[in-house]
C-alpha cells in the first residue's frame, strides 16, 4: 500500500532546508505522496529512509526508453489520466513493421521509407520513431539478416519481435548497443527472455492472455532483475482491448498497483484495411499506449497519427510558440508591407502561407504574447500598442522599410488610435481572419 504523505514526512530529515526546491520536509512529503517530485531531489535523506521510500517515491508507470542518443524513445513516467489534470509527458512511439521473410531488399527499401517518414507541423518536427521486425520465418539466421539490414539502413530504435529465444538472440545480439525493445514475453518463455534482456541490457515487452496473466508475469521477472518493462494486454478486439488499457491505467495510478505500472505496447489487428488500421492506431494514440505498431506506412496514414499525437502531448498550459522576430515572406524589399501577429504557432502558420499564396512578398511582425492568440492576447493584455511598439523597435522594422506602415488584425481594430500615438506609424486595420489577407495585400495595401 502507498505511504501517506506524513508516513513520508516522519522518514525525512525534517531540516526544512530547502535544498529540494520545496520549503519545508512536510511540503515535500506531500508533493512525493502525490508523485509529483521525486526522492532525489532531497540530497538529505538517510540511506535507511531511502531505502524505505524507494518504493513510494518510484513513479506509478516505469519509465522506459527504447533506442539512445537523439532517436530514443522513452515511454511511461505518466501520473494522470486525463491530460487536463496536469499533462501527458512521454509521447507514444510510432512503430512500423517489418517481416524477416522479405527480401534484403524490399527490407532495405522499406527501412528507408520509414526513416524518412518526417513531417512539418506547425513549425516543428513530427515523425515516426521506431522500426519493427518480426520473426514470420522461424529461423534465427533469417531473423539475424532482418535486423543487420534494418539496422545499417536506419538509425530509429528497434523493437525485435519473436517468442523463440534462439531466434531473438540471433538478433539482439548485433544491436544490443542501440538498446532495441525485445518483445515476445509469455507465460511460457518469460525465464528465458529475461534472461536475454538482462544478458544484453534491454527492455522486454511481455504479453499476456489476460490482466491477471500480466500482473503474475511482471513481478517474476523484475525479481529476476530486469525492471524495464512494457506490457500487452494481447486482446485484439478493439473495444475489450481499449476497457484492458484503461483498467491498467487507473490500477496504476489510482492504486499503485505495481504488477501492471508500465508502459503498454499495442499492435494493429491483422487482416484489416489501411483505414481502419489507422483508426485504430489513432485510439490508443489518445488513449494510454505508449508504443502502436502498424504494418501500414502510407503517409496519409502516418500524418494524422503524428499530427494527433502532437495535438494530445502539447501541454495545455504552454502553448506552441515560434521565435518573436520579423519573417520576410517572399523577395521582400524596402516597400514591402508590415504585418503584425502573435507568436501563438497556429496564428502564425495560418497567416504565414495566405501572405506566401498572395504573391505580395512582405514582412511579418511576430510579437511575443507568450504564446496567446490574437483575441486572447488583446483580452489579456498582452498585445498592446506599448508591446507592439517594444517589438517594431527591437527588431529594427524602420530600417528594413522606408514606409512607416503597419498592418494589425482586424480584430484589434480598436487598438490602432493608440498604437499611431505611441509608435508613430501609420496603422493600417487588416482582415480579421487569415484567408482574406491575399485580397487585402493586392488591393488595399497600397
Amino acid at each position: 500500500m502507498a505511504l501517506t504523505g506524513l508516513d513520508i514526512y516522519k522518514l525525512l530529515p525534517k531540516t526544512n532546508c530547502g535544498d529540494c526546491g520545496v520549503p519545508t520536509c512536510l511540503a515535500f512529503a506531500m508533493a512525493l505522496a502525490g508523485k509529483k517530485t521525486s526522492l532525489d531531489k532531497c540530497p538529505h535523506v538517510s540511506a535507511q529512509a531511502k531505502e524505505a521510500l524507494d518504493g513510494a517515491s518510484a513513479p506509478p508507470i516505469h519509465l522506459v526508453t527504447v533506442g539512445t542518443g537523439d532517436n530514443k524513445v522513452e515511454i511511461g513516467n505518466e501520473t494522470v489520466l486525463f491530460r487536463h489534470e496536469q499533462t501527458f509527458y512521454h509521447q507514444t512511439g510510432i512503430a512500423v513493421e517489418i517481416s524477416d521473410n522479405l527480401s534484403a531488399d524490399e527490407i532495405a527499401k522499406r527501412a528507408k521509407h520509414i526513416q524518412g517518414l518526417e513531417f512539418d507541423r506547425v513549425g516543428k518536427k513530427v515523425r515516426i520513431n521506431l522500426i519493427a521486425i518480426r520473426d514470420k520465418s522461424g529461423k534465427p539466421d533469417t531473423f539475424a539478416n532482418a535486423v543487420k539490414t534494418v539496422s545499417s539502413a536506419s538509425a530509429l530504435p528497434l523493437v525485435l519481435i519473436s517468442s523463440n529465444p534462439a531466434v531473438m538472440e540471433s538478433g539482439v545480439k548485433l544491436v544490443a548497443d542501440k538498446k532495441p525493445l525485445l518483445y515476445g514475453a509469455n507465460a511460457e518463455n518469460y525465464a528465458a527472455m529475461a534472461e536475454l534482456a538482462k544478458k544484453y541490457n534491454a527492455p522486454l515487452g511481455i504479453v499476456g492472455k489476460t490482466l491477471d496473466e500480466l500482473a503474475d508475469i511482471t513481478p517474476k521477472i523484475t525479481a529476476m532483475g530486469v525492471k524495464d518493462l512494457v506490457i500487452d494486454p494481447g486482446t485484439k478486439e478493439l473495444p475489450k482491448l481499449l476497457a484492458d488499457i484503461t483498467q491498467i491505467r487507473r490500477l496504476a495510478l489510482k492504486k499503485t498497483f505495481r504488477p501492471l505500472g508500465f508502459p503498454i505496447i499495442v499492435f494493429t489487428p491483422d487482416g484489416v484495411d489501411a483505414m481502419t488500421e489507422t483508426i485504430f492506431a489513432a485510439t490508443f494514440i489518445a488513449k494510454y499506449s505508449g508504443i502502436v505498431v502498424l504494418k501500414g506506412s502510407e503517409l496519409w496514414q502516418m500524418l494524422p497519427l503524428v499530427t494527433i499525437r502532437q495535438n494530445i502531448y502539447t501541454d495545455p498550459q504552454k502553448p506552441i510558440q515560434v521565435e518573436s522576430k520579423v519573417y520576410p515572406i517572399g523577395q521582400v524589399t524596402d516597400n514591402s508591407p508590415v504585418l503584425v501577429t502573435t507568436n501563438f504557432s497556429l496564428t502564425y502558420f495560418t497567416v504565414g502561407p495566405e501572405v506566401e499564396g498572395s504573391k505580395v512578398p512582405s514582412y511579418i511582425l511576430v510579437v511575443n504574447t507568450e504564446g496567446m492568440s490574437v483575441l486572447t492576447a488583446y483580452a489579456a493584455d498582452k498585445f498592446n500598442e506599448k508591446i507592439i511598439t517594444k517589438a517594431l523597435n527591437e527588431h529594427s522594422v524602420a530600417q528594413k522599410v522606408k514606409h512607416k506602415k503597419v498592418v494589425i488584425p482586424g480584430y484589434i481594430a480598436a487598438l490602432s488610435g493608440k498604437l499611431e500615438a505611441e509608435s508613430g506609424w501609420q496603422v493600417m486595420v487588416g482582415p480579421r481572419e487569415a484567408s482574406a489577407l491575399p485580397s487585402f495585400l493586392k488591393n488595399v495595401w497600397k
